[in-house]
C-alpha cells in the first residue's frame, strides 16, 4: 500500500489511542483529588510533566490551576495533544484514506469530535467533567471496536493495530508514572493507609479493577499491580501485552527486521522479574527509558514505511 496511505492510518490510530488515554490521566487525577486528604492532594501540574508539555503550556498559561490544566489537556485547540484536537487530527486523518477504511469509522469518527467540540464547556466544569470525559473513552472503544470488527486482516489493518498499540504502550507507562512518582509525594509515611486507594484508582482508571481481582486474586498492592499492568501478557492494556502485538503486526509487514530488532529490546526489559521491586526513583527511570525506547521504535516504524521516514502527528513523540 502507498506510504501516505499506511501513514495516516497509523497517525489515526495513535490519534484516537491518544485521546482515549489522556481521558483516563485526567480521570485518574480527578479520583485522587476526591480520595486523597486536603492536606496530600497531588494537584495538576504533574499532568503537564507526565505528557512532556511543560514548554508549550508555560508558554501559554500563567499558573498551573486546575482550570488551566484541564482547559489545556481536554479542549485547547493549538495544543496537538489535547483531547479534541488528537480527534481533530483523528478525523483528518480518517478523511484522507476512507476508501481502506469501513464507512461506519469515518461516521462514528465525525460524530464523536462533533460531540466533543459542541459539549466541551460541560468537560471544563467538575460537575459534568467526568461524564464529558467517559463519553470520549467510550466513544472511542466504540470506534475501536467498529474497526476491529470490519476491517480486513490487511496491511492497513496491520498499520492500525501498530499505532494503536504503540501509543496505549506509552500512554500506560505514563498513568503508571503518574501515581509512582509524579502525582504524590516518595517515601511519605502518611501515606501508608492510602496506598490500596490510590493504586485502585490506577486500575480503575484502566478498566482494568475487576479483571486484576480475578486474574491476581490478591489484595490491591503496589507489587501485584506493577505486574500486571507492566508484565501480564494478557491484559488488553498491559505494557508487555502491547509490545507482543506490535511484534506480531510488524510480523505480517514487510521490511520488518530493524523494527523487529527494537521490539526484542523492549519485550527483554519488560520480562525482568525485578521491575516490581523497584523503588519509587528507580521504576519512574526504567519507566522513563521504556518510552524513549518506544520513541526509537516509533522512529524506525516511520523510517522504513513511511515518505521520507518523517511522522505525520505531534504530541508526545
Amino acid at each position: 500500500m502507498l506510504s501516505r496511505v499506511a501513514e495516516q492510518v497509523y497517525w489515526m490510530a495513535r490519534y484516537i489511542e491518544r485521546a482515549e488515554s489522556t481521558a483516563r490521566l485526567i480521570t485518574l487525577n480527578s479520583f485522587m483529588m476526591m480520595d486523597l486528604p486536603k492536606g496530600l492532594l497531588p494537584g495538576w501540574e504533574p499532568l503537564i510533566y507526565i505528557t512532556g508539555s511543560g514548554r508549550e503550556f508555560e508558554a501559554r498559561y500563567h499558573d498551573y490551576s486546575e482550570r488551566s490544566v484541564v482547559r489545556f489537556l481536554i479542549g485547547d485547540s493549538n495544543h496537538a495533544g489535547s483531547i479534541v484536537a488528537c480527534l481533530h487530527s483523528a478525523r483528518e486523518n480518517c478523511r484522507s484514506v476512507r476508501d481502506v477504511l469501513p464507512r461506519p469509522a469515518w461516521e462514528e469518527l465525525s460524530a464523536l469530535y462533533s460531540e466533543a467540540r459542541e459539549n466541551l464547556q460541560s468537560g471544563l466544569t467538575r460537575r459534568h467533567r467526568h461524564a464529558w470525559l467517559n463519553q470520549i473513552i467510550h466513544g472511542c472503544q466504540l470506534l475501536s471496536g467498529a474497526l476491529n470488527s470490519t476491517m480486513p486482516r490487511d496491511e492497513a489493518f496491520s498499520f492500525l493495530r501498530l499505532g494503536q498499540h504503540l501509543e496505549r504502550a506509552d500512554m500506560t507507562t505514563r498513568i503508571i508514572d503518574a501515581r509512582t512518582v509524579s502525582l504524590l509525594p516518595a517515601q511519605a509515611p502518611e501515606l501508608a493507609p492510602f496506598e490500596s486507594l490510590q493504586w485502585m484508582s490506577v486500575l480503575n482508571s484502566l478498566d482494568a479493577y475487576l479483571v486484576y481481582r480475578r486474574r491476581q486474586q490478591t489484595q490491591v498492592r503496589r507489587r501485584p499491580v506493577l505486574r500486571f499492568l507492566v508484565q501480564d501478557p494478557r491484559f488488553p492494556r498491559s505494557v508487555l501485552y502491547s509490545i507482543r502485538a506490535i511484534r506480531t503486526c510488524l510480523g505480517q509487514l514487510p521490511n520488518h527486521r530493524h523494527a523487529l530488532e527494537q521490539v526484542r529490546v523492549l519485550d527483554s526489559a519488560l520480562r525482568n522479574p525485578q521491575i516490581q521491586e523497584l523503588r519509587q526513583k528507580a521504576l519512574h527511570t526504567f519507566l522513563d527509558d521504556l518510552q524513549r525506547d518506544l520513541i526509537g521504535l516509533h522512529k524506525r516504524v516511520s523510517q522504513t514505511y513511511f515518505i521520507n521516514g518523517k511522522a505525520h502527528g505531534t504530541g508526545n513523540q
